[in-house]
């Protein structure tokens, strides 16, 4: 049963449509309606139909905005259009936002059920293309080639010297050219250890022979359900399919799978780094989205940092790494890129040393059991190489060194609780056993790794506090948005939503409505400004919406609240 918005500004259009259609018969469970498309953009990001029917006239915002605001943050909803404009422009319009089907007024229930069941076979196809197990396994078997795989693995697990990268490229045919690049991993929001536990031979496929109960009659028994197969290899496989498939569309780069995620690397010709960051976020976005949508389950993609040349791809296969573990802190099912969590500079860190970057990332990152774990494992190290004293001075100094660096990263309050002791590199020669000086560093990683989850905290609060100052200072302004604010704090729309709503317990849209309502009550009982200019006072171009908001929020009308406050 696929998701359905109903959007019309008429009241009687809205009934007649719910009463005479039998939507359910038609695939279709009706999960809300709106009566304009400002109403109608909320209600989407609220509700996430798989299907939005909307009118093409109508206040606040018409069809084809509203159909503009869905393709920019929605890209796999199909949108049908209700309209009795059948004029050249508006088909343009409709070709250009890819409007999925349109239906001209007047139209019989009948001419709308048979838009309605075309594009549900439409829908029926595509996820019955991306589940089906026969063909995902015959493409998995003969994609892939062994030689360009190792060598595309080889980029960003090693350094590869400029002339062998082209002398490959040109072998393989791999257009890996441009002036700067980035490394994007997705990874699978579901246990993934099947994927190195499996035999070599393929599974047989007889018990998941069953129709899956999320999709309907209509889609043949053998598209499966990847979800409910279990088979983590194919569920890999069909997110690699649907990256690939995207990313060639936006011609954006080249996937591959690698380590049980898939790897996105972005090529791109533009001497700006802004480009291929936003390109590759909101590639990564409708990604996330479609493997939610046409796979049923979820991803989460870590975004490295942008690099000019491949030599460079280890430090930013490793920086995509990194903003792929924040993801215990920030949740999954989202796109991170490094940029928004961390600042980090190519020269940093030393990223050759693969145990210094695994500590620091555990220390930012990390439980207290997995340090511990880690430490064992350093510690352990050195035991069995039966090293010299002199050795184990010098490699317990290198942890001091890479400490230090992320004490002072992390801020001046870290620095000062840790910063004396980890510069004190003559205690080293006081330890009288490994044992010691392992314990000794854990007191040290743990106080640090304290600062640092507190410092985050801190980070957070302080970045509302400034959002929050800066909409209290522009609330006015009717074209204040979250790209508005996210522009004036440099980071992007996804990160900032997600800090926002953990801090303050609702969205930003929330947040500004309840802001400028709240605005709105003050000048309705301490002044006599006309509506229209309360409305412009709070933000509102438009005073029919104005006036429609105010009541939707207050349950009252500006008139009817200004009247009760004052016989208060």
């Amino acid at each position: 049963m696929y998701k359905l918005l109903l959007v019309d500004d008429e009241e009687d259009v809205r009934e007649g449509l719910l009463r005479e259609i039998e939507w359910s018969g038609c695939g279709y469970e009706v999960i809300g309606t709106a009566e304009n498309g400002r109403e109608a953009l909320e209600a989407v990001d609220k509700l996430r139909p798989d299907v939005v029917v909307t009118d093409i006239q109508m206040p606040f915002l018409n069809g084809l905005q509203l159909s503009e605001g869905i393709r920019d943050q929605f890209p796999t909803i199909k949108i049908i259009i209700l309209t009795g404009y059948d004029e050249f422009e508006y088909a343009q319009k409709a070709v250009k936002l890819h409007i999925d089907e349109y239906v001209l007024k007047p139209f019989s229930s009948q001419e709308l059920i048979d838009v309605l069941l075309k594009v549900k076979t439409s829908m029926d196809e595509e996820q019955a293309q991306r589940e089906n197990v026969h063909v995902l396994q015959e493409h998995y078997r003969s994609s892939l080639p062994v030689l360009k795989e190792v060598f595309l693995a080889s980029l960003f697990t090693r350094k590869v010297n400029r002339k062998e990268i082209d002398e490959k490229s040109r072998i393989y045919d791999l257009p890996l050219c441009g002036s700067q690049f980035m490394l994007s991993v997705i990874s699978l929001d579901i246990p993934c250890s099947l994927l190195s536990n499996r035999k070599e031979e393929e599974p047989s496929l007889q018990p998941f022979i069953q129709q899956s109960p999320q999709r309907d009659a209509g889609v043949p028994q053998h598209a499966l359900s990847l979800k409910d197969t279990g088979d983590s290899r194919l569920q890999l496989f069909a997110v690699y399919n649907i990256a690939e498939e995207i990313v060639h569309k936006h011609e954006l780069g080249f996937v591959m799978i690698h380590n049980e995620e898939v790897v996105l690397i972005s090529c791109d010709e533009s001497p700006d780094m802004e480009p291929i960051r936003q390109r590759t976020l909101l590639v990564l976005e409708e990604i996330r989205q479609s493997v939610e949508r046409y796979l049923r389950f979820s991803v989460t993609a870590g975004a490295g940092t942008v690099i000019h040349t491949l030599e460079e791809a280890p430090y930013a296969y490793n920086a995509a790494i990194a903003a792929l573990d924040y993801r215990v802190i920030l949740g999954s099912n989202r796109v991170i890129c490094i940029d928004d969590v961390e600042m980090r500079m190519v020269e940093k860190l030393c990223f050759d040393h693969w145990k210094e970057e695994a500590l620091i990332r555990c220390l930012k990152v990390g439980t207290a059991e997995e340090l511990r774990g880690m430490l064992d494992s350093l510690f352990q190290g050195l035991m069995e190489a039966h090293i010299s004293v002199k050795d184990f001075q010098i490699y317990v100094m290198e942890m001091l060194i890479a400490l230090m660096k992320v004490a002072r990263d992390a801020g001046q309050a870290a620095d000062t609780a840790v910063g004396d002791e980890l510069a004190s590199f003559e205690r080293i020669r006081e330890f009288r056993h490994m044992e010691e000086a392992k314990q000794w560093v854990l007191q040290l990683c743990t106080r640090l790794m304290h600062h640092i989850a507190a410092d985050r905290q801190t980070s957070y609060k302080k970045l509302v506090q400034e959002a929050t100052s800066f909409v209290e200072a522009n609330y006015e302004n009717s074209d204040l948005s979250i790209t508005m604010v996210c522009g004036h704090l440099h980071i992007s729309a996804g990160y900032f939503s997600s800090i926002f709503k953990k801090e303050t317990k609702m969205t930003f849209i929330n947040y500004l409505l309840q802001l400028r309502m709240e605005k709105a009550k003050q000048y309705l009982r301490s002044s006599d400004w006309k509506t229209f200019e309360i409305a412009e006072q709070v933000g509102y171009s438009d005073p029919n919406y104005f006036s429609y908001s105010f009541k939707k929020y207050a349950g009252l009308s500006p008139k009817e609240y200004r009247s009760r406050a004052d016989e208060g």
